[in-house]
């Protein structure tokens, strides 16, 4: 087949590597514009872009991928079918009408659940045990289309958003090529989404990393799992911003006021919450690396009582 791909991000390499890899043609790749990326600010070329300059492959970069003058070169290139893979533009309806067969999406839920930008972070935020990827016929609408075949993993205690999305990447990459191989042999039967099953992942933003002590222990560690490594979760010690990068959770004890430090020993920060204790093995202080709970009390006074807060103004009333 005549392919053309389009993605953006590292979650579409793996596919992409597959595809060059097969006996199809990848005849043009399509990807965002490059961005001001780093300390310096200077244009950075997307992985997609990278790898498809490496294998020889022209590089499409609309900055609309609805504009007039793109999409007449995507039906000049006429190809059978368009992999689309996190690039990061909605497809009007004339591009996906382009391909001699459809266009071809390659979501990292298992549809309906979990559609939308931050489907990886949301189900291990939402406690989810398994997840997995979903190729999908494109339609107009935010990945409504039917559904062509679904693999799924367990989602292990241990994995954060980073390892998941690596995980999710090489399996979709193989659910991909194992798509486009049934469809050449037509075998693929593409089945409707329950729309009432459907369940959304919206775009992840800073604030979503903000801890509220109040909740329990294991929503805590999972929100802080699910946004490991970006955004990241967030506390305030002493109105600095506080960084959780990997929690535990441990039962509570009468007495134990969420936000407030119960209890410190070398392995963690033992915190209270609505229901257990958080306890911070690993965090990163405002403007500095992140390290181990214990080499940030080495250099930071934090004694049993004192309060983590939810904001970087904490209330000094006695009543707090």
């Amino acid at each position: 087949m005549n392919i053309v791909f389009m993605g953006t991000p590292e979650f579409a390499l793996p596919t992409l590597e597959k595809l060059i890899a097969s006996g199809h043609s990848v005849i043009a790749v399509v990807t965002q514009p490059d961005r001001p990326k780093g300390r310096g600010q200077g244009l950075t070329a997307s992985p997609i872009k990278i790898l498809a300059r490496k294998s020889g492959i022209d590089v499409l970069q609309p900055e609309k991928a609805g504009a007039g003058e793109f999409i007449e070169t995507l039906r000049d290139l006429a190809p059978d079918l368009i992999v689309v893979v996190a690039y990061g533009q909605i497809l009007k309806s004339e591009v996906l009408q382009i391909p001699r067969l459809f266009c071809m999406n390659l979501h990292s839920s298992l549809l309906p659940k979990y559609r939308g930008a931050a489907p990886i972070n949301r189900a291990i935020i939402e406690g989810e045990k398994e997840t997995g990827v979903t190729t999908m016929k494109m339609d107009s609408g935010m990945d409504t289309g039917d559904i062509l075949l679904v693999r799924k993993t367990e989602i292990a205690d241990s994995d954060n958003a980073q390892t998941l999305h690596d995980r999710l990447a090489e399996i979709g990459a193989s659910l991909a090529l194992e798509t486009i191989q049934q469809l050449e042999a037509q075998t693929l039967t593409p089945v409707p989404q329950d729309d009432d099953k459907a369940t959304y992942a919206p775009k992840l933003k800073k604030e979503d990393g903000l801890i509220h002590w109040e909740k329990d222990a294991v929503s805590l560690r999972n929100l802080v799992r699910g946004l490991e490594p970006w955004p990241g979760a967030f506390t305030f010690f002493q109105s600095k911003r506080l960084r959780l990068c990997a929690v535990e959770t441990i039962l509570g004890e009468d007495g134990d006021t969420p936000g407030e430090v119960a209890r410190i020993t070398d392995h963690g920060i033992e915190v209270g919450t609505g229901r257990g204790r958080l306890v911070i093995t690993q965090l990163q202080p405002e403007g500095k690396k992140r390290m181990s709970a214990k080499s940030f009390l080495a250099g930071h006074k934090m004694l049993k009582g004192n309060r983590l807060d939810a904001s970087s103004t904490p209330c000094t009333s006695n009543t707090h």
